[in-house]
């Protein structure tokens, strides 16, 4: 029997399962590989501060970081890119690559340094998932962890401010979606008919910025005039996450008799139409049924001999 996993992520809104772009890339490839998780969002509890998200846990394993999560699910032959070739495996490690280094710290400055966005939606939203007193400090730990990190990846020393970075951060982020727009062209997914790892990270760094009601934002309004990423993004939520709560299905045996019973009705219908259908060629002038004459009987033929 498999060993139940459990997924520690940072729960959903503005129409997605989670608002965190590392959470949502699990989620995805989780869904595009068939593997079984069980989600507990952090939202709510002491673990907003203590915790690593996203968080795997399949019996005594513990493993964080979306690369090294899609790995142990590979491990456990829950593989999305089974059928990639190559050629397309270099792709993809390339163009996660590319996310990583032109497109996050765009997202980071987007959501967690620029001071209008932070102030009427990242903030507010943090702190409403975050219990007391952490509700007053989780948002500004979190946008201090972003600033240092876009000042350590994109400033060169000495460097003391963020405003010194911020049109070749979003320069970058613009470029990367260009790059993603013409990879994608008309088709759904980045390889074949199927979503694989690729499209689950583009998915979990675009998909945020799509659905959030951000107040300022050149790199959304850049995202809304690529059609077809965008189109993406909702294609994937209807189709893999339109009904994360299905109704459960009837049981077994409540199946197997409403099919009986359905069968049954089908064959007396079936059996009434074909005895009215005999009836009608027996009441037709123009179908008489065509009866030969019985042959004689071989006492009849004895007594018919004259003697």
């Amino acid at each position: 029997m498999a060993t139940a996993m459990e997924l520690r992520c940072w729960g959903g809104d503005w129409g997605l399962p989670s608002v965190h772009t590392e959470s949502l890339i699990v989620l995805a490839y989780a869904k595009f590989s068939g593997a079984k998780v069980t989600i507990r969002p952090i939202d709510w509890t002491w673990k907003t501060l203590t915790a690593t998200v996203p968080e795997l846990i399949c019996g005594d394993s513990v493993v964080q970081e979306p690369i090294q999560i899609l790995n142990f699910l590979r491990k456990q032959r829950f593989n999305a890119d089974y059928d990639l070739t190559a050629r397309q495996g270099a792709d993809t490690m390339a163009y996660i690559a590319m996310l990583e280094e032109k497109l996050h710290s765009a997202l980071l400055h987007t959501f967690w340094v620029d001071a209008e966005n932070y102030s009427n939606l990242t903030r507010p939203w943090f702190a409403s998932r975050s219990p007391f007193p952490l509700n007053f400090f989780i948002p500004s730990y979190h946008a201090n962890n972003a600033l240092s990190r876009i000042l350590l990846t994109k400033g060169d020393a000495p460097l003391h401010r963020i405003s010194e970075v911020e049109g070749k951060i979003y320069s970058d982020g613009k470029e990367c979606l260009n790059l993603l727009s013409y990879r994608l062209g008309t088709a759904n997914y980045f390889f074949g008919n199927l979503p694989t790892s690729l499209d689950a990270f583009v998915f979990g760094f675009l998909a945020p910025l799509h659905k959030a009601s951000l107040p300022s934002s050149s790199l959304q309004n850049h995202l809304r005039q690529l059609d077809n990423l965008t189109r993406f993004c909702d294609n994937i939520l209807a189709v893999y996450f339109n009904s994360d709560h299905p109704c459960s299905p009837p049981p077994v045996q409540e199946t197997m008799d409403a099919n009986l019973q359905k069968l049954t009705q089908l064959v007396n219908k079936e059996s009434n139409l074909i005895e009215k259908m005999d009836d009608n060629l027996r009441n037709s002038p123009q179908h008489k049924p065509h009866r030969s004459d019985p042959k004689p009987s071989l006492s009849s033929e004895k007594s018919s001999t004259p003697a």
